[in-house]
């Protein structure tokens, strides 16, 4: 959920710049089910703009009025939200509302942890009840520092904790640049994804032609920059080239990404394989073995945004360790 916390703090800055104050709400705690879980935030700024959810839609109607209170009183409060009777979750939320107003120094930090891919932690102090109470609000921990994203924010030792560790932004490296591509970033981007597209210098495809994109490198294989490829990044190899992905794979093989994929047949994998192992016959069966080749699950796509919805939908069984199935023939909760 980090994506959704950094773009929560980028829409507070750009009201802040039009002095529109704003509230954040927080799924704390969570009895039954429901559909989604306690880190679930939302912000709420006083112009009536909602950014992000904590339900499928229904909670937030409730969320806005009761928010009414916090801008009034500039104060935190608890709210409850019993489903039981009105979704289909049969679950009761306690959701933490709260002015958001981080000072500068926890705002760099924050762009700091986003920029250098480092994880931070969200402590939120509540009850589990309605209402005030000194104490209650959100702390950020930062290697070992506290800031708070209401400087007013007095701690209290004897509330309930919600503590939630937000690794870095879940990122997506594309190589290459032709129409699968494009779709793939789109999708991805999507879902909150960072994105960044590696196009061989050769290439006609700009940043432009890849909406959602993060980032975008025009560069042949040797020059590509893979230190921050870590256990949140996912690699997609489909550039259509033989001897690109080759190149590819040679500057790849020593990272450990959460998942590796490559497009095209299992016939072009093999031949792609038996060259990458005559160039570096050193090279390890981990590598091998970690390369999801063809990429994507057996749902028999066919188009170019099929085949996204395939490769997105691998990498994150991957990611999560799951194994795909119909929810029908899933025994127990559907999140377990």
């Amino acid at each position: 959920m980090t994506h959704e916390f950094k773009n929560i703090l980028e829409t507070y800055l750009l009201a802040k710049e039009q002095a529109t104050r704003a509230v954040l709400a927080t799924v704390v705690a969570l009895e039954g089910s429901s559909y989604r879980k306690p880190g679930v935030r939302m912000l709420l700024l006083e112009n009536g703009t909602m950014i992000g959810a904590v339900s499928g839609g229904c909670v937030e109607k409730d969320i806005a009025r009761q928010s009414e209170a916090v801008f009034h009183e500039d104060k935190p409060r608890m709210m409850t939200y019993d489903g039981r009777y009105r979704l289909g979750c049969e679950g009761i939320l306690y959701i933490l509302l709260e002015p958001f107003r981080p000072d500068e120094t926890c705002v760099s930090k924050l762009q700091e942890c986003f920029l250098l891919r480092n994880e931070f932690e969200l402590k939120s102090t509540f009850m589990m009840q309605e209402g005030n109470a000194a104490g209650l609000g959100t702390s950020v921990m930062i290697q070992g520092q506290s800031y708070l994203l209401n400087p007013t924010l007095q701690p209290s030792e004897e509330l309930k904790s919600f503590v939630e560790v937000m690794p870095p932004c879940f990122k997506l490296m594309i190589f290459g640049a032709e129409h699968d591509a494009v779709q793939l970033c789109q999708f991805a981007a999507g879902t909150g994804w960072e994105v960044t597209v590696i196009s061989g210098p050769l290439e006609s495809k700009s940043f432009e032609n890849f909406p959602g994109a993060t980032a975008f490198y025009s560069v042949s294989p040797d020059q590509v920059a893979l230190e921050q490829i870590d256990d949140q990044t996912a690699v997609m190899v489909m550039s259509h080239n033989f001897a690109n992905d080759l190149k590819f794979l040679l500057e790849l093989k020593e990272t450990k990404p959460a998942y590796l994929g490559l497009l095209g047949p299992a016939h072009r994998r093999e031949k792609l394989l038996d060259q990458l192992l005559e160039y570096c016959p050193e090279l390890s069966q981990e590598f091998i073995d970690s390369i999801h080749g063809p990429a994507g699950l057996n749902i028999g796509a066919e188009t170019p945004q099929e085949i996204a919805i395939s490769i997105l939908s691998e990498v994150l069984s991957t990611v999560r360790e799951k194994t795909p199935i119909p929810l029908k023939k899933k025994k127990g909760g559907i999140h377990a």
